[in-house]
């Protein structure tokens, strides 16, 4: 992937369909997913013990698994959540994941159930060892996939000590940020933590087996990160907030690709509509935000941006940023970006914005000629989407979208505005789907299933949509 320019093409977001089907046979099934059956891939198929239900001509494997023996000897730990895919020599792809590993659950981390693993790390490595007893096991894994012979040639731990790491972003310098999801602090009492959380850390794309150094960008702010994307000709990165009082952030870094240098963290406001309320509940009293409307932004100023009493968007509110209601995935497309929110709207079964910068984003002239904001769909019924929550762009250019429920779907809509199903979450039906990326050559999509623990390489004729 290049740095500093576009490499997806222009994207548009509409509502989705749903027509569900009983079984026909005994062995075999089909689900008919599709709102209109020329948009995709076909109808979606399974047969009696397949994870996925899938379009005729494509396969699922599972490539790795919670409880692996890692090549550092480490356990591949569980909550697999948000995920970037990068270009390695020889067509290889690196993997970056995310383990959404919270203090003093009864999870399974890398070092064992009784940490008898952590002697083969060095303690610095550990953002939050907590003691020992009740180390942070939050972070991420590396994984090296060969897509000739579709196997995982090594993977290993690659950041540790920290707190739901949930979602994150791929930068144009090829390294993935990992957001803690989080707003932990030494106060909270039995847990026995030692460092702040609810920061963003930066992990390489590399197939150097070791461990990244845990350094926070505490410039990039303290709050319940979710997913953050990178504007490839600038280096500025926007955030989402996992809040039902959330903002939306950007960071302007002081140097291109060196986000630990510094920069100005801002939070989002609608010019003309101070303190705007997008999230358009039914207990509301506010004014509604409206669909398919542009509005003009700027951009404020954040202050004291670590947060110690973690009140940064309620500062931002009052100095008249925009609210949105749980702020998820997002990603970058071609002069565009999209963000989900995954509980927003009157049902509050999910929002979906498109913003577009400004040609001056994050320079003075932008105040003449501002980004723009659109609440581009609000879905008034599970049947059009519930719970979107990761997503990305596809080679070809549609919207990938993973809901966060029961029976989860993977759906992708076109720019005409043409919804289709890609997947369903039919062999653990109660777990998410999270972590939607692409190879970088757009033959392979990788998946996580947060419980048990599995990534799954999608293949099959992926050039049909190109």
């Amino acid at each position: 992937m290049s740095s500093r320019r576009s490499f997806l093409k222009n994207t548009a977001l509409v509502s989705l369909g749903f027509t569900g089907l009983n079984n026909y046979a005994a062995k075999a099934a089909m689900y008919l997913l599709d709102a209109d059956p020329g948009a995709g891939f076909g109808p979606l198929f399974h047969r009696e013990g397949d994870i996925l239900s899938l379009p005729k001509g494509f396969t699922a494997k599972v490539i790795s698994r919670k409880g692996d023996l890692m090549n550092d000897g480490l356990l591949m730990p569980g909550m697999y959540d948000g995920m970037g895919s990068f270009s390695h020599s020889n067509g290889k792809t690196i993997l970056i994941r995310n383990h959404e590993n919270s203090p003093g659950a009864d999870i399974l981390g890398p070092f064992g159930k009784d940490n008898e693993l952590i002697n083969k790390i060095d303690k610095n490595k550990i953002y939050d060892f907590a003691g020992g007893d009740k180390t942070c096991v939050g972070g991420t894994t590396t994984l090296i996939y060969n897509e000739k012979t579709q196997t995982v040639e090594s993977q290993y731990l690659s950041l540790v000590g920290t707190v739901r790491n949930c979602a994150g972003g791929i930068t144009p310098w090829k390294s993935w940020i990992t957001c803690e999801e989080s707003s932990l602090t030494p106060k909270n009492e039995g847990l026995g933590l030692e460092k702040e959380h609810g920061f963003n850390f930066e992990v390489p794309a590399t197939d150097r087996i070791g461990i990244t150094s845990p350094e926070p960008i505490k410039a990039m702010g303290r709050f319940t990160h979710e997913a953050v994307t990178v504007q490839p000709g600038t280096g500025i990165v926007y955030q989402t907030e996992d809040e039902g009082d959330s903002l939306f952030y950007r960071y302007l870094p002081n140097a291109y690709g060196k986000l630990h240098n510094g920069g100005k963290l801002q939070c989002l406001s609608i010019k003309e509509w101070k303190s705007a309320d997008t999230r358009n509940y039914k207990s509301l009293t506010t004014d509604k935000f409206p669909q398919k409307k542009s509005f003009e932004v700027e951009w404020i100023d954040l202050d004291d941006v670590e947060a110690p009493d973690g009140d940064l968007r309620l500062r931002g509110f009052k100095m008249g940023a925009a609210r949105f209601s749980r702020g998820e995935g997002i990603w970058y497309g071609n002069g565009e970006l999209f963000f989900a929110c995954t509980d927003g709207g009157h049902n509050k079964h999910g929002q979906i914005f498109k913003y577009v910068p400004s040609k001056f984003e994050g320079k003075p002239e932008e105040k003449n000629s501002p980004g723009r904001l659109e609440l581009f769909i609000e879905s008034d019924n599970i049947e059009t989407f519930e719970n979107c929550d990761n997503l990305t762009i596809a080679p070809w250019g549609d919207v990938i979208i993973c809901e966060d429920k029961k029976d989860a779907r993977v759906i992708g809509i076109t720019p005409e505005g043409k919804t289709y199903v890609i997947a369903k979450n039919i062999g653990y039906r109660n777990s998410e789907f999270a972590g939607p990326v692409f190879s970088p050559n757009g033959n392979t999509f990788f998946i996580n299933i947060q419980n048990p623990g599995l990534t799954l390489a999608i293949t099959g004729p992926w050039k049909k949509r190109s």
